[in-house]
């Protein structure tokens, strides 16, 4: 019988925000492990997974999330974690994996899949959709992400906000992750472009430390890393404008 390793999106933070689906995977595999880093704190997925699922059906398994500039180091955590869930795919044979926001969107999962199709091939790799931090930013701040023909573009800065200033520069709706530690350089951007007016940040969204603020008050001071921008597309035909 072959092994199944499937990837649970249970968004940003708020365990109200998992999905139905996303519970019933959960509490369907034999165990479910979820990404902490190195120095060992509870993170968003852990968390959010204990208010489905039973602590001794939770493994922890150690993924360097906080390591950005030893690529080798980063790499080798990888395989390590890899290994660990290898061994459990052939012990329970079947394992889920929690990940914050979307299994297909910048998560950690999906280099989890790359070195398990190696170690245990025949895998049956599956994901789980899970709400987004944009999405959550957009419902709790009122922000629309788009309207009629617009386009979505999402950035991460860590790409650069050289990446960041082009998008903004462009049409649609820019949404840029990651961008706490460079906060005053994205601030800059903004205004630069004409797109601070109506952008808005947020951090830790549905969490009881949550901030939600007009993009227009960063002063440059570094915010939270998982930080979430939204600026909204340029508005100026009316409704329905842009059907």
């Amino acid at each position: 019988m072959s092994s199944r390793l499937v990837g649970v999106g249970v968004g940003p933070g708020d365990p109200e925000l998992v999905t139905v689906k996303g519970v019933n995977a959960l509490r369907a595999a034999a165990v479910v492990v979820v990404p902490v880093m190195d120095t060992g704190e509870r993170g968003r997925a852990e968390a959010t997974v204990l208010h489905y699922v039973p602590a001794e059906n939770v493994v922890r398994v150690v993924f360097a999330l906080n390591e950005r500039s030893d690529r080798a180091r980063r790499e080798a955590a990888w395989d390590a974690a890899g290994g660990r869930v290898a061994e459990l795919l052939r012990e329970h044979g079947s394992v889920a994996f929690a990940t914050i926001g979307d299994p297909n969107v910048y998560s950690t999962f999906t280099y989890l899949a790359q070195t398990i199709a190696e170690l245990v091939p025949g895998t049956a790799v599956e994901t789980v959709p899970g709400i987004t931090a944009m999405q959550d930013l957009a419902a709790r701040s009122g922000a629309v992400l788009t309207e009629g023909t617009e386009p979505l573009t999402l950035v991460p800065v860590t790409a650069g906000t050289g990446v960041l200033k082009d998008a903004l520069n462009g049409p649609g709706t820019v949404v840029a992750y990651k961008f706490g530690r460079q906060a005053g350089e994205v601030a800059e951007a903004l205004r630069e472009t004409g797109r601070i007016g109506d952008a808005v940040w947020g951090s830790a969204l549905g969490l009881p430390e949550e901030s939600i603020r007009p993009a227009g008050e960063l002063d440059g001071a570094p915010l939270p890393y998982l930080s979430t921008l939204i600026a909204p597309a340029r508005r100026d035909g009316g409704r329905g404008g842009k059907l």
